[in-house]
């Protein structure tokens, strides 16, 4: 009986980047860019997020009397406190994003529902402001770094081959997925204030 042997696969060396970009052509920039892109917005709405709360609430109350009172009262009951760590809990979702992202390429669902969700949360924010006739926190990033690093993004991935379908079921499922993020990350930052 003849005796093989079974050589171990050496994995092939992969080809250094070309102008700062993988061979596979998808940069870290299009991937983890979407957690730095999402800290600097972050940023601002912590920023001026609680205290915009506070100094329009009440003028809002008035100017948009059909908006059920739980609503004001749920914007008027986010601490600051709160809201920072609400800002934290979705800083873990969003680094969970772009680093399966980045390690699948941009291939991975997760990853681009999360990208679409933020580039429609940048949208969500520019209708705030033009609802309230005027700046809500938000609105001066999503114009100039939001919806442009998505378009961008999004426009990488589609050059590379791996930007899934655009349909309304895919705009749905990331606005679903920013908004299902909102509400798990107040949730828990609740917990975590309070107890």
């Amino acid at each position: 009986m003849p005796i093989s042997v079974v050589k171990p696969k050496v994995p092939e060396p992969s080809a250094p980047p070309v102008d700062g970009i993988p061979v596979d052509g998808i940069a870290p920039a299009v991937t983890l860019g979407l957690f730095a892109a999402w800290a600097l917005h972050d940023a601002e709405e912590v920023a001026f997020g609680p205290r915009w709360v506070r100094e329009n609430v009440p003028a809002l109350r008035k100017r948009f009397p059909r908006v059920p009172e739980r609503v004001w009262q749920a914007m008027e009951g986010v601490t600051e406190r709160e809201f920072a760590a609400a800002v934290g809990v979705m800083a873990v979702i969003v680094a969970a994003a772009a680093v399966r992202g980045h390690r699948t390429g941009g291939r991975s669902a997760f990853f681009q529902s999360t990208l679409d969700g933020f580039g429609l949360h940048g949208l969500m924010h520019l209708a705030q402001a033009a609802a309230t006739r005027g700046y809500t926190p938000g609105s001066a990033t999503s114009p100039v770094l939001v919806i442009p690093f998505t378009l961008w993004a999004r426009g990488r991935l589609r050059r590379a081959g791996r930007l899934r379908p655009t349909t309304v079921a895919s705009a749905v499922r990331g606005v679903a997925a920013a908004g299902a993020a909102t509400v798990v990350s107040h949730g828990v930052a609740r917990r975590l204030v309070r107890n």
